[in-house]
């Protein structure tokens, strides 16, 4: 009985660990901010205000940067007086009444014999005549409104929004400088999408095949902890062969900002990490590709 025993017990922990789940495989990642962009001015001016500091959070579409605009501003309100100004269209209006009335007058008086012809051609040349200083005056108008139009997109310019909800990351320039526009001149300030986050992963060649698009899988950053769920959107094409690597890069949603950019952390895709080598003859002939 005794030597039996002992294979009972060898053949309990064979069970065991036949039955036991496999160990989650995790891989090491980092988080990055969706995108960064510099903020610049698209014309040449003097900055008169800067409404954040480095570190603060902004809204899409808030107004980060001013520049100095009485002139732009003098200039649409001047398109703006000419584009409501109705003195010209009044007045063609009265010559063009007085000019219909005179060419309708003209042609019962030569229809009577009592003047010729030519007067009635010079009252009909009149009345025409004032209908295109009305048309002129019309056209007038309208362009004036184009004008104003034009002066207050002029104005916007040089007020300068937040293209997207993020954070400011570096101040460069202060109210006083100049604002230079081009892609060659110093930024005015630097801000960070962070919600959602970027997360990128560097995966081993045996991998490729196993992880897809749209993919589920679990971040757990180093600094702050936490377990966060994350989508997968990227899955690199191009393998290094040098290396046996490929990049996958995910999304993870950030609604309350508090997992920062730029930190490490552990990314374990679940099922597909542990399941058997399916993804490594795609490997191989992604390689050989």
């Amino acid at each position: 009985m005794s030597s039996a025993f002992p294979g009972r017990v060898l053949a309990l922990i064979s069970l065991l660990a036949a039955a036991a789940p496999a160990q989650a495989r995790s891989f090491e990642c980092l988080t990055e901010p969706n995108q960064v962009v510099e903020i610049r001015s698209p014309v040449e001016g003097v900055i008169e205000k800067v409404n954040v500091q480095r570190g603060d959070s902004m809204r899409k579409g808030q107004i980060l940067v001013e520049l100095e605009s009485d002139v732009e501003r003098s200039a649409a309100d001047a398109a703006k007086f000419r584009a409501e100004m109705l003195g010209r269209i009044e007045s063609a209006k009265n010559r063009l009444a007085y000019a219909q009335g005179k060419s309708q007058r003209a042609q019962k008086l030569q229809s009577d014999n009592f003047i010729s012809a030519q007067a009635r051609e010079e009252a009909e040349t009149e009345r025409r005549l004032a209908e295109s200083e009305l048309k002129d005056a019309m056209e007038g108008r309208d362009l004036a409104h184009l004008e104003y139009r034009r002066a207050l997109e002029q104005l916007k310019l040089r007020r300068l929004a937040s293209p997207f909800a993020g954070v400011v990351t570096e101040r460069l320039l202060n109210p006083g400088d100049l604002a230079e526009s081009g892609s060659g001149r110093k930024a005015i300030l630097k801000v960070a999408e962070i919600d959602p986050l970027r997360v990128e992963v560097v995966l081993p060649l045996e991998m490729y095949g196993k992880i897809r698009t749209g993919a589920s899988a679990i971040v757990t950053p180093d600094s702050v902890g936490g377990r966060h769920s994350a989508r997968v959107t990227v899955v690199d094409r191009v393998l290094d062969a040098a290396s046996g690597t490929f990049g996958v890069r995910l999304e993870l949603r950030n609604p309350q900002r508090n997992i920062p950019a730029g930190v490490r952390c552990q990314v374990d895709f679940g099922d597909a990490a542990n399941s058997p080598n399916a993804g490594n003859r795609a490997a191989r002939t992604a390689t050989k590709n």
